[in-house]
């Protein structure tokens, strides 16, 4: 399959027959369809997207130096356009139509790509908006003709609760939560609060990390100097010492105690049936006397709401380490994943961002929840369920 696919008139009419039938359940429930621009300003989602995502934008420079990038998706651009304009809440937003990123560990998969979606924005029933993205995700899938279908849930929100109630330094809470999306480097960060400085550079930090707060940036900002020329990789100098800035503190500070550790790691392996996943975790924090009932009871609500869709349980799966690969979700999040000719494929996928709309401009954290269905995906799954 080429990197950008060809469209033609066969191929377009199954597709727009397709979206048509995925607006029209959007509709029904009231979202109005919008079209933010493909290009967009490149900084806005390098900084909000995350390093994955960044790795997968394509950026340009127009006449003027003016840094901009092709949409890698369409949620930042949906909610930057209602901001811009009159802004208004709660706001159900649908749209269509294409969004580009480099599939660097999936060179057969295209570069570009149709999505349908919906943004959420300002219910401040958190419990009804999750429900009703989820039920709108499903029903859309089913809508473009495919019924084939599993589903993974998770919750960040639900590991926010964990961090909170153990005993951790501030300073790392912000840390685990920030990269929990990150499994690599999240278990890295995990091993290092717990385990110490190993290695010199971290000796060093850990020093740093001792030293008046204006010293130690002296001393990072002085050794930038003097490497001159190295690559940032697309990061600032300003960033990058506040990153070091970090890293000496959190290097300083004292070790992560070994039974927290042993806890977050054993909640984090919890994975699978998504009712028998759920009651192993509660069952865990009880025996170590942590209340996180308010999360749990989400998740139990919305597990109850897929099978009042027909979802078979065993269709039904929920992973505690999943965050998908999107730094601004903070809550609930979800993905469908089918099969097509070259295998298993996400198809559609979602989640809670209730932070992201004020770092684009908003007054104040604005509750907001959406989803994406990936409309060749479908249309590829589809085909192939005909032929297995």
């Amino acid at each position: 399959m080429s990197a950008f696919p060809h469209y033609d008139a066969a191929l377009l009419t199954q597709l727009d027959k397709q979206a048509s039938a995925i607006l029209g359940v959007f509709a029904q429930q009231k979202y109005a369809r919008v079209e933010p621009p493909i290009l967009q300003p490149a900084d806005v989602f390098l900084d909000r997207s995350g390093e994955e995502m960044r790795r997968r934008t394509f950026v340009l420079t127009d006449p003027s130096g003016a840094e901009l990038c092709l949409r890698p998706e369409l949620t930042i651009p949906v909610c930057r356009m209602h901001l811009d304009g009159d802004a208004k809440f709660p706001a159900r937003l649908a749209y269509h139509g294409p969004a580009f990123r480099f599939q660097p560990n999936e060179p057969e998969r295209p570069s570009q790509f149709l999505q349908t979606g919906v943004e959420c924005l300002g219910v401040e029933n958190r419990e009804a908006a999750d429900i009703e993205v989820l039920t709108l995700a499903v029903e859309g899938v089913r809508a473009a003709g495919l019924d084939d279908f599993s589903i993974q849930i998770g919750d960040l929100g639900l590991f926010a609760g964990l961090v909170d109630a153990l005993d951790i330094p501030a300073q790392w809470r912000g840390r685990l939560k920030r990269h929990f999306w990150r499994p690599d480097y999240f278990r890295e960060l995990l091993e290092r609060l717990s385990n110490g400085p190993a290695v010199p550079g971290e000796r060093y930090l850990a020093h740093l990390g001792t030293a008046n707060p204006a010293e130690a940036r002296n001393a990072l900002a002085g050794l930038m100097d003097y490497l001159g020329g190295a690559p940032l990789g697309g990061r600032t100098r300003e960033e990058i010492v506040d990153r070091l800035m970090e890293q000496a503190a959190e290097a300083a500070a004292l070790r992560l105690d070994k039974s927290a550790v042993a806890l977050i790691e054993r909640v984090l392996a919890v994975s699978g049936s998504a009712r028998k996943s759920v009651a192993e975790i509660s069952a865990l924090l009880k025996k170590n006397r942590i209340a996180l009932d308010e999360p749990l009871a989400l998740m139990e609500a919305r597990i109850a709401a897929l099978a009042k869709l027909g979802l078979p349980e065993k269709r039904v799966s929920f992973a505690a380490h999943f965050g998908r690969n999107m730094e601004y979700y903070t809550g609930f999040v979800f993905e469908l994943w089918s099969r097509d000719a070259e295998g298993r494929v996400q198809v559609a996928g979602g989640g809670r961002y209730d932070t992201l709309l004020r770092t684009l401009g908003a007054e104040k954290d604005v509750p907001a929840v959406g989803c994406a269905i990936r409309c060749e995906r479908v249309l590829a799954a589809s085909r192939a369920k005909g032929k297995r």
